[in-house]
């Protein structure tokens, strides 16, 4: 599947839930399942910076696809690294640096998280663009 594609089905996701509180469960739910990042890569190094929480992320490329792995110390955190993980895990480089990340408005995460944590999932979507951004410079 293409970014878009996992995006789009994110979004319609979303959308069956009728209320911010279902919404919050499922993402919880989806950090249940988040690809968890090795132990050994629990490092300061892979600490995403300007998230509230503890949030680690590691990535590998393995036939030009950037796989991502992370975890958090927070429930809600882990929902969300793992919403973008989703969107932007086994893609080329160059298509995670071209994807918008405008599903995030479309579901309304943006708007219902505190300014701390608003601030922290931009700070995610940056490091994901960063490792991206890395990898594309190996390939070429």
């Amino acid at each position: 599947m293409t970014i878009e594609e996992v995006q789009n089905e994110i979004i319609e996701e979303f959308a069956m839930f009728e209320d911010w509180e279902e919404r919050y469960q499922y993402m919880i739910d989806l950090g249940k399942d988040l690809p968890l990042i090795e132990e050994k890569y629990k490092t300061d190094d892979n600490i995403i910076k300007g998230c509230q929480s503890k949030v680690w992320v590691h990535a590998n490329m393995q036939d030009d696809k950037i796989n991502f792995t992370a975890d958090s110390d927070a429930i809600i955190t882990k929902g969300i690294i793992a919403i973008l993980i989703r969107a932007f895990s086994n893609q080329h480089p160059k298509d995670i640096l071209e994807a918008n990340t405008d599903f995030i408005d479309k579901i309304g995460l943006k708007e219902h998280l505190s300014p701390t944590r608003a601030n922290g999932l931009v700070s995610m979507i940056k490091q994901l663009k960063l490792y991206a951004i890395a990898y594309q410079t190996q390939l070429n």
